[in-house]
């Protein structure tokens, strides 16, 4: 809806369905549910993550499934923009771009975005058509997918990310 017209966005929907990370069991077989995700992230040009704050930080299941991905390539150089939901979450923000920088992720600032969507009820057709939602988000999403077609250009020119 507010993604550029050559753009497709897939929602992860096996956060819930991941273990706990157990760094022992990474070095071994990894649980199916981990090499599914492993697998969408490396199948995906870039990642959005869009996250609320929980107790001033980042909610366990998503740190969890970002602590899954640290001992893969799948995360490295990928292109990532961070969507806030609310203007009133201080901590997960800067936490979660921390996390992304340590795991050699490429954070697309210009990209990020916090918009105060909490509390407001609104499905995705609401978000895209609220006038203070909509059109900010679309030039976020357009931010990332340019960011995106420039960081594979360079990829194919040589140049280093």
């Amino acid at each position: 809806m507010v993604a550029p017209a050559d753009a497709s966005v897939i929602i992860y929907k096996g956060l819930a369905n991941l273990p706990a990370f157990n760094p022992d069991v990474e070095s071994q077989d990894l649980p199916q549910t981990v090499k599914e995700l492993r697998k969408q992230v490396g199948n995906a040009d870039g990642l959005l993550i869009s996250s609320p704050e929980y107790a001033h930080g980042v909610p366990g299941s998503l740190k969890n499934a970002l602590d899954w991905l640290v001992g893969g390539f799948e995360f490295i150089d990928k292109p990532v923009a961070l969507l806030n939901p609310s203007p009133h979450s201080l901590f997960a923000h800067p936490q979660l771009m921390e996390t992304v920088r340590v795991m050699s992720g490429k954070l697309i600032e210009d990209a990020c975005l916090t918009l105060p969507i909490a509390g407001k009820k609104l499905d995705a057709t609401g978000i895209a058509n609220d006038l203070t939602l909509g059109p900010p988000l679309a030039r976020a999403m357009q931010t990332f997918c340019n960011a995106i077609k420039q960081t594979y250009s360079d990829n194919r020119s040589g140049k280093a990310r």
